[in-house]
């Protein structure tokens, strides 16, 4: 499991109470990202979600949480507007900052993307801004109303239907919308911004990106989401986004990385040849990621001890090599005998009434597959016994330590 979602909720300045999901990794966060969801969508569509937990597997500790009147969220989505989502996203960072860190990076998806640039100015924390289809003027989401903008212009109030579902729009809303400047804000951001979209977005076009990136100043990126379509419904493409704006956020989030990769790797540390090297797993408490001869794996202590269990405890790792030495001795040994030994298996225990990190006696069972006759499996036996890991063990070993 690469970590948790877990639900939790905060207030915002008027008293509501927002519904919210953490996506925390396992282990200490590289950093903390605050995700705002596109128009009428929540916290839970599904490009927020993949992003957030892809995200999330790259160390990333991200909160997604609904706007007001949407999703799980208290307040009437009626009396929101553009503004309001703004105050909501600087609740959230408020809240952030309180119960945990305020978020380095602030992710917007669409018109999430244009209150996420509003927004940031807020939020001094921040150390990066990254949107996702996001048009370059908030009145841009008038284009989804139709014919009903009218109704909403002369009546004051309209009912309209946004992707299957109903909503009531007010006037206040559009006229909320006219007077916001997302252009200038990103001009005046003063944050690294990543900006992308797809060219071939249907709901907000390409060239919305292009202002936007115009307007802003260095650093800036762009990059182009390919074939996928405004809400990232390709759980491909919203892992895609992901990746491109984690490797994005280590430029400015300061470590260089993440505890565990997607791909399941061991954390950084630099290839050591002809022998081992441990370091310390930055945020745990004694994980230590390692390299022998330049291949890399975690040693940690197990949760019971105070670890994280982020891979087996050091003493265990030293029954491992036992096993491992043992069954690698004896394929080396049948192969030159020419033997047929298929397959070797050999078990390390300690004697369970020994201490945990004082491994006095150790239990080794062999097990061989092959037409073997006894006089062969009783020699394997004894050159398992031979194995330079086993004679490490049971030889005297001087061991001499010096400062660097």
């Amino acid at each position: 499991m690469d970590g948790e979602t877990r639900k939790t909720e905060f207030q915002t300045a008027g008293g509501e109470k927002l519904a919210a999901a953490l996506e925390l990794p396992r282990g200490a966060p590289r950093a903390y990202a605050l995700f705002a969801h596109c128009f009428t969508c929540s916290k839970d569509i599904k490009a927020a979600r993949e992003i957030a937990r892809a995200l999330r597997k790259r160390g990333f500790a991200v909160l997604r949480f609904d706007f007001t009147g949407l999703g799980g969220s208290e307040g009437d989505f009626a009396n929101t507007n553009f503004s309001s989502n703004v105050a909501d996203l600087v609740s959230a960072a408020d809240y952030m900052r309180k119960e945990f860190e305020a978020p380095d990076i602030l992710i917007g998806h669409s018109l999430g993307g244009a209150a996420a640039i509003v927004a940031a100015k807020h939020i001094p924390e921040l150390k990066g801004v990254a949107v996702i289809g996001a048009p370059a003027e908030a009145d841009h989401v008038t284009m989804q109303l139709g014919e009903q903008r009218a109704e909403i212009e002369e009546k004051g109030v309209a009912t309209v239907r946004l992707a299957g579902r109903p909503f009531t729009i007010k006037k206040q809303f559009l006229d909320d919308l006219s007077g916001q400047t997302v252009i200038d804000c990103a001009g005046d951001l003063k944050k690294p911004l990543l900006i992308m979209h797809a060219p071939l977005d249907q709901t907000v076009g390409v060239e919305n990106a292009t202002r936007i990136f115009i307007a802003a100043k260095h650093p800036k990126s762009f990059i182009s989401l390919d074939t996928a379509d405004h809400l990232l419904s390709d759980v491909k493409d919203a892992h895609y986004a992901a990746g491109v704006l984690a490797a994005w956020a280590v430029r400015y989030v300061g470590y260089e990385e993440p505890l565990e990769e997607e791909t399941g790797a061991a954390p950084a540390v630099a290839d050591f040849k002809g022998g081992a090297r441990a370091r310390t797993v930055p945020g745990e408490p004694f994980a230590v990621a390692l390299s022998v001869d330049g291949h890399r794996l975690v040693i940690d202590a197990g949760k019971e001890e105070g670890g994280s269990d982020l891979g087996p405890n050091p003493t265990r790792t030293v029954e491992g090599a036992l096993a491992a030495c043992g069954v690698m001795t004896m394929h080396m040994y049948a192969r030159r005998k020419k033997w047929d030994l298929r397959a070797a298996e050999i078990d390390v225990r300690r004697e369970a009434s020994q201490d945990s990190h004082v491994p006095y006696v150790l239990e080794k069972t062999i097990r061989l597959e092959g037409a073997l006759d006894d006089a062969q499996r009783e020699r394997l036996h004894e050159i398992a016994d031979k194995c330079p890991v086993h004679r490490m063990l049971t030889d005297h070993v001087e061991i001499l330590s010096r400062m660097s």
